[in-house]
């Protein structure tokens, strides 16, 4: 969806533009008139009101002549005070705050241009927590003015950027953003814990910035590309508080590999490393505590591992798909050898007729019951092939989300 079609986030924004003309005239007029005043326009807002019945009146006895109400259901109060303008005016910030957080993302941009009083509130920060953008391929000022409201989680995936500063979460997965676009966005970075780049063409620059976080938890880099040996061995160095790494598929050589197993932070509990020729001995004595190992696709790697990586006494889930030199028969003794195993990928080195004995031999451990690794992916194994999106980050739920 293009960005016009967006409300625009400034204060002489239009609607939407999927709006009919005659709407368009109205928006207009709305936001002529309606933005001359921090107050809310209780004529305007009669106007756009639907129309309401008249409400029974109820007594009860002389002494009540002059105290007459109302009664009214839920449904019949909301049309109260969408018809009685002044009732907004008369509630505080704090309420008005409360009612637009249960507004989506669009109707939250159309109600700015109410008056300046609304205008305020929207784009208070506290509304602007989480945001979750995907489906907006053309962002760019729309993404400026989102990153100007502080928002601390930030979901943008399959999207094009083209400019943030207090943002915590990050997921840019997927995305057509310029190198230039996304080294300008991280550079101003400090405060990130997680973040995905997935699939993106990077460069040292940008792994440069990330060595400015010190409090980074979760990196996902799966399949990035464009960056040198020394930069990362740096960045690893500095993000020491990192427990998640995903730098599976990446453009790498040899001396990427070794800068990235040297330089593991010892925090490090699930780590995925597929594709490469990992010197297994260096990673498990720097990272002991690892609880999730990933070494899919690491075409020559063979069972004699098994006794080093038996030092992992935390080992929860451990993936060796397509690693072909490991024999069906080598891995009937891993329920042996990691006693707190309970996840195990042995994609295509397990026929299907061949499981029920692996898993007669193994009845505490799931098999093959991970098709995808979800190390510091923002959304779960389960959901990376959904075509149903939960629009979560990292467990979490982003409240502002684009509707398509």
């Amino acid at each position: 969806m293009p960005l016009q079609d967006l409300p625009c986030l400034s204060l002489q924004g239009s609607m939407l533009s999927q709006y009919n003309r005659t709407n368009k005239r109205k928006s207009r007029a709305f936001l002529s008139e309606g933005l001359d005043t921090e107050c809310t326009p209780t004529e305007l807002i009669q106007q756009w009101s639907p129309p309401h019945k008249h409400q029974r009146l109820i007594t009860k006895g002389k002494e009540n002549d002059d105290n007459q109400f109302c009664v009214f259901s839920y449904d019949k109060l909301s049309y109260m005070f969408l018809s009685a303008g002044i009732l907004w005016d008369s509630l505080p910030d704090e309420l008005l705050l409360r009612i637009f957080s249960c507004l989506h993302l669009q109707d939250l941009l159309r109600i700015s241009v109410v008056c300046k009083r609304w205008h305020r509130l929207v784009f208070d920060e506290s509304l602007w927590y989480s945001v979750d953008l995907e489906g907006l391929t053309h962002m760019g000022p729309a993404l400026q003015q989102v990153l100007k409201t502080g928002v601390r989680r930030l979901r943008c995936p399959r999207t094009f950027v083209e400019d943030p500063l207090q943002i915590v979460q990050m997921d840019l997965s997927s995305s057509i953003i310029p190198t230039t676009a996304l080294e300008s966005i991280i550079c101003h970075c400090r405060l990130l814990e997680y973040l995905s780049l997935e699939g993106l063409h990077l460069s040292d620059n940008i792994i440069c910035s990330l060595a400015k976080n010190p409090n980074l938890l979760q990196l996902n880099l799966s399949g990035c590309s464009a960056f040198s040996a020394p930069v990362v061995a740096d960045m690893l160095k500095s993000c020491s508080r990192s427990a998640q790494l995903n730098i599976s598929w990446c453009s790498f050589n040899n001396d990427h590999v070794k800068s990235v197993v040297n330089n593991l932070s010892p925090s490090v509990t699930h780590l995925n490393l597929s594709g490469y020729r990992e010197n297994v001995k260096v990673l498990v004595e720097r990272c002991p505590q690892i609880e999730t190992l990933d070494l899919s696709d690491s075409t020559l790697l063979m069972a004699d591992v098994f006794p080093v990586l038996k030092q992992l006494q935390c080992l929860r889930h451990l993936s060796l798909s397509r690693c072909y030199h490991i024999h069906l028969a080598a891995l009937t003794d891993l329920g042996k050898l990691f006693p707190a195993l309970g996840l195990l990928d042995v994609f295509g080195l397990v026929q299907d007729s061949q499981l029920p004995s692996l898993k007669k031999e193994m009845p505490h451990v799931s098999i093959n019951s991970r098709l995808f690794s979800s190390v510091a992916r923002p959304m779960p194994a389960s959901r990376v092939v959904s075509s149903s999106s939960e629009h979560t980050m990292w467990n979490r739920p982003c409240r502002l989300r684009f509707r398509l």
